[in-house]
């Protein structure tokens, strides 16, 4: 059965409680019903072209690493089984099936807690200027692509949709989070970070860094949003990581090809974003498919 692009939802008979970057939520009383659409946003702007299948892989590679990750920490995920959910969810099934999920309600931290294991990004930015990443002092003379040994946490600050994430030092994020959550929040992410990392290696792929979202159920400190997706995560290769000259970013899993095309279309990054085309948008959408079956071993499906 093919998965239909789905660019925004309206559930008339459901209750919408938010719509973010990508992902509707849906206020059933007792749960919440997360659906993760194929929008795309880019330079803080929601562009008018999806990716076909995104939402997809978003949902079924986050409920992938959930399982993976039981062990280590509950989360909110009920089902990801849209025949297992109410009726008036189910009535919805032709679209919210592969994509939506039945979860807890929690009390969510305002923070987001980032884990970098290699010097890209904003962290390759920060330590050029500084010699640290968000006020952690890394050795002298790093390059680009470097590996963090041991990885580190970098939390930030958790942005409304159009706004800017900003980075935090761990007094700041203690501030924001309580000194009771604090330390075991730092300590199941990088645990998370590490149990997902060796399991990616073994299939041949390297997390260069990743964001985990937390929350309270019953008091209970509980992964919520999403875990380990390529929206939420950076891919590679582990032999193009090898093979990459030093300073150069190996491919990656995620929208990147969207964002380049972006910087060079012209647009200014204030109006309203122009049309991506489809033969970008499909590149896109077989690197997210690409990644799911990689880490999952099987193809993608409703």
């Amino acid at each position: 059965m093919a998965i239909p692009t789905v660019q925004k939802t309206e559930l008339p008979n459901l209750k919408l409680k938010a719509r973010g970057k990508v992902r509707d939520i849906y206020d059933t009383g007792e749960h919440l019903l997360i659906v993760a659409t194929d929008r795309i946003s880019a330079f803080d702007h929601i562009l008018e072209t999806p990716i076909p299948n995104k939402g997809a892989v978003l949902t079924q590679i986050s409920v992938f690493w959930f399982e993976l990750l039981g062990d280590l920490t509950p989360n909110h995920l009920i089902t990801a089984d849209v025949n297992e959910m109410p009726d008036a969810i189910k009535q919805h099934a032709d679209i919210l099936r592969g994509r939506s999920m039945l979860c807890k309600k929690a009390l969510p931290f305002d923070a987001e807690c980032i884990v970098r294991g290699y010097l890209v990004g904003s962290g390759w930015k920060d330590y050029r200027r500084t010699g640290r990443v968000c006020g952690i002092e890394l050795p002298e003379g790093m390059k680009k692509g470097d590996q963090i040994a041991p990885a580190i946490f970098t939390p930030s600050t958790k942005a409304e949709v159009g706004e800017h994430d900003e980075n935090i030092d761990e007094d700041a994020y203690t501030q924001v989070v309580g000194k009771k959550w604090a330390e075991p929040m730092k300590e199941r992410t990088l645990a998370a970070f590490q149990t997902c990392s060796d399991y990616a290696a073994s299939r041949g792929i390297t997390i260069c860094d990743t964001k985990l979202e937390w929350g309270l159920v019953d008091n209970q400190l509980t992964l919520i949003d999403e875990a380990f997706t390529p929206d939420s995560s950076r891919f590679w290769k582990s032999a193009e990581k090898e093979s990459t000259a030093p300073g150069e970013d190996p491919p990656s899993f995620d929208k990147q090809v969207v964002r380049d095309w972006l910087e060079t279309s012209g647009w200014d990054k204030t109006s309203p974003p122009p049309a991506v085309p489809a033969e970008v948008l499909d590149v896109a959408a077989g690197r997210y498919l690409e990644i799911y079956e990689l880490l999952t071993g099987k193809p993608l499906s409703v």
